[in-house]
């Protein structure tokens, strides 16, 4: 009983790991090549808010 369930731990493990990889790499693949002009919009627009904000925490290195 305890080898079935390593076993069925290690294949949803495996199941879970895989189809979030898949999703992360098809996004990338997605961006890449149908992005056109706008493939850092959403990085550009987070940079521009930040803009002259404040550094919080330890010092910088």
């Amino acid at each position: 009983m305890g080898a079935y369930i390593l076993d069925l731990s290690i294949i949803a493990i495996l199941v879970i790991g895989i189809t979030a990889l898949n999703g992360v790499v098809t996004n990338r693949i997605g961006i890449s090549l149908f992005g056109g002009k706008e493939k850092n919009r959403f990085v550009d627009k987070s940079t521009s808010i930040q803009t002259g904000w404040k550094t919080v925490g330890g010092e910088k290195k």
